[in-house]
């Protein structure tokens, strides 16, 4: 891959970057491709949504409307279509791709993979033959059963396309059963029924591995660990300790597995580490919530990572100082809500907040995230936790 070439903003020598999917995490991407005069294009599905905010022009769209985003592509005209969520059409990205409209990242084809779990699973489990949990896939209830009386409790169900852990259910008996099926239906991003039962591995810890594949290579960053709750990701740290020999093989696997997907940029890679021994778990094709910790943590975060991947130029992977995050929940179900408690959050030695801005907010929706670094995790994590207890949301008439 070669240096792309940048041009001004808005004007015919722009390089356009189009974000399918405007989150926090495309936010925090938007602003790093603004800082080389890169020209950025949010799509989302609603208004507003914190990308938007930052980027030079916005469009709402469902992305699953292969028409749709096909025409959208075709007016914008894009050099690079960055895909930030699952609910894509991404059988069109490939026929974008091959049209030569756009070149997706990493790839059209690892996008089309990744963005459905029964596909990673195959390509990781069958194809690459990498250690997995034991696992099925079901289209029906009485399939799930069927699974499920096979591989026993405990276990996972997951709809085979969701993001940031809904419709995901852990379960525990058999009296758990329908009602995971129905809360999974409920959680997919597509309306055909289908999901991934998983059998529970004995870990120790499960960890994001960010690996990033570059012009001169593939790079891996310290590995990430993480408090998840009901699926969603609540904290992380970084460096999360492991043995050599672990480590070791979580490169092993993680290489794999992204020189199969192909293409530029940073994946996060989630791996089960119990001792020595490592299992895949899955992997995104773009910058992972866990790893906002990096915006304390590293030399350049996972989003300048991921722009700097994604244009050909130099990356650096390594640790400026041990650090982790701390989620912020909306705490509500209201519109245009507003915070409190900023200063005494940034009264905590070396934390740093993040308001993402969305305009709606639910009880458990993450609004914000706290980061901190320390002079190891244990520290860190007081901290960013500390910093993130005290951002109080309140409705926004209460100013």
């Amino acid at each position: 891959m070669t240096q792309v070439r940048i041009g001004t903003p808005l004007s015919p020598s722009a390089l356009k970057v189009m974000l399918l999917g405007g989150g926090e995490l495309g936010k925090e991407v938007v602003i790093e491709l603004q800082r080389f005069g890169v020209e950025t294009i949010v799509v989302d599905r609603y208004e507003n949504p914190p990308a938007a905010q930052v980027a030079h022009r916005a469009h709402v769209l469902d992305m699953t409307d292969a028409i749709m985003l096909r025409q959208l592509v075709e007016r914008e005209r894009p050099n690079i279509i960055v895909p930030e969520i699952e609910a894509i059409a991404t059988d069109e990205l490939v026929s974008i791709e091959e049209a030569g409209l756009a070149r997706v990242i990493p790839t059209a084809k690892a996008a089309h993979i990744t963005m459905n779990r029964e596909r990673i699973r195959v390509l990781a489990a069958d194809e690459l033959k990498l250690p997995t949990s034991p696992y099925a896939f079901a289209s029906s209830l009485a399939e799930m059963q069927a699974a499920i009386d096979k591989i026993g409790f405990p276990c996972f169900v997951k709809p085979v396309m969701s993001s940031s852990g809904k419709g995901q259910s852990r379960l525990k008996s058999q009296a758990d059963v329908s009602k995971s099926w129905d809360y999974a239906l409920s959680g997919g991003r597509v309306k055909q029924p289908r999901v991934i039962i998983e059998g529970q591995i004995d870990f120790d810890f499960e960890i994001t591995l960010l690996t990033v594949r570059a012009a001169d290579g593939t790079h891996f960053c310290e590995p990430i660990g993480h408090v998840q709750v009901d699926g969603d990701y609540v904290e992380s740290w970084q460096p999360q300790a492991m043995s050599a020999r672990a480590l070791e093989r979580a490169r092993d696997i993680a290489g794999k597995v992204t020189a199969a997907l192909g293409g530029y940029g940073i994946f996060g890679v989630e791996l089960f580490v119990k001792g020595d021994e490592v299992w895949f778990s899955e992997v995104s094709p773009r910058p992972h919530d866990t790893g906002l910790v990096t915006l304390a943590s590293q030399t350049q975060s996972e989003f300048a990572l991921h722009a700097r991947a994604i244009l050909g130029l130099p990356v650096d992977v390594s640790l400026r100082a041990p650090g982790a995050s701390a989620v912020i929940y909306g705490g509500m179900d209201e519109k245009g809500i507003a915070f409190d408690g900023l200063a005494e959050a940034l009264a905590v030695p070396e934390s740093e907040v993040r308001l993402f801005g969305k305009p709606e907010s639910f009880k458990k929706r993450r609004m914000g995230v706290a980061v901190a670094r320390g002079a190891n995790t244990d520290e860190a994590r007081v901290r960013a936790k500390q910093a993130a207890s005290r951002i109080k949301p309140i409705k926004g008439d209460q100013q």
